[in-house]
């Protein structure tokens, strides 16, 4: 699917030296960042989970029973 995506152009500065840097281009660094946020997906959802089983612990048991 392709889409447009819109920087500023201090993000697009920023994204073409660090693709420069890596040796590869503007967009693979593009894709490279996407796939990272999409596989961190699952950790971040048992962290909010893991947060709200200690700072509801009492509601829950509550809700327990």
């Amino acid at each position: 699917m392709a889409m447009n995506l819109r920087l500023t152009p201090e993000q697009t500065a920023g994204l073409r030296a660090a693709a420069e840097q890596d040796g590869i281009s503007m967009q693979e660094a593009a894709l490279a960042a996407v796939n990272a946020y999409i596989a961190r997906r699952p950790q971040r959802l048992a962290d909010a989970i893991a947060r709200v089983s200690v700072e509801d612990a009492e509601l829950l048991d509550r809700l327990s029973k």
